[in-house]
């Protein structure tokens, strides 16, 4: 199965140095669930072309340090992009900013949260638990989140997966959520402890006031329990919307 990665921002060079960039990390957690999954990345944030939506199985929009409320030249084409991507029945995954811009593309609303930095392990609550999703999803859950941006208003199409109290709308599934067309989620499962301190320190540390960066480095002692959970989801989703795809939509 081919995923399409695409890239809609960047991490600190010094970061990028040692860990790759954000599709280094997807190749990194989606490859250990099921090593036969094949990835290319679309540069989307550097203008790179994004072509046919169907010459990937499935495609996976990753975080990024922009708001999707933003004058880019690539935002609009993004979101024409991911429609056309549900429209051939091409399955989508989206990140937190991958979260935001679906919601945004299918007809919700995402905005600067006057809620403030979601910055830290967050604690989430199951609302909706489809038959793809593993057990662990079930129960709260742990995750990184990195946001200030928010989706507020969803489709009306969109079922809430899983919530907080600072996030109502953490997790969404777009379509019937025994077999939706897209999936989304809001705090980064593909990041790790370190990364988020590295994060923290190369872009935040100037930025944002000493006793939220201290809330979110003692937030870390708590642990991640989502990450794996949500790797094995989007790749289970990934498998399921897969065979679902009529023979003329493209193989997998």
């Amino acid at each position: 199965m081919k995923i399409g990665i695409l890239l809609t921002g960047k991490l600190p060079p010094a970061m990028v140095s040692r860990h790759g960039e954000y599709d280094a990390f997807f190749r990194r957690l989606l490859g250990a669930v099921d090593p036969g999954l094949e990835f290319f990345t679309v540069d989307v944030v550097d203008g790179e072309p994004l072509g046919d939506p169907a010459r990937a199985d499935g495609w996976l929009v990753t975080g990024s340090r922009h708001g999707v409320y933003e004058d880019h030249p690539w935002i609009e084409p993004l979101k024409a992009f991911l429609r056309a991507a549900i429209e051939g029945r091409v399955p989508v995954v989206g990140v937190c900013f991958g979260h935001q811009i679906l919601a945004e593309a299918l007809g919700g609303r995402a905005v600067k949260s006057d809620r403030g930095w979601g910055l830290g392990v967050h604690s989430y609550k199951p609302a909706v638990t489809p038959s793809w999703m593993p057990e662990g999803l079930a129960y709260d859950w742990n995750a990184i989140a990195i946001h200030q941006d928010q989706v507020v208003e969803i489709p009306e199409h969109a079922t809430v997966l899983a919530a907080s109290d600072f996030c109502p709308y953490a997790a969404l599934a777009y379509g019937d959520p025994e077999a939706p067309y897209a999936i989304s989620v809001q705090p980064h499962p593909e990041y790790t402890a370190d990364a988020l301190r590295e994060v923290m320190d190369l872009r935040m540390k100037d930025k944002l006031p000493p006793e939220i960066l201290s809330r979110a480095t003692e937030s870390l002692d708590t642990g991640v329990s989502g990450d794996a959970e949500w790797a094995k989801a989007i790749v289970s989703y990934f498998r399921a919307a897969g065979a679902r795809r009529p023979a003329s939509a493209g193989s997998v």
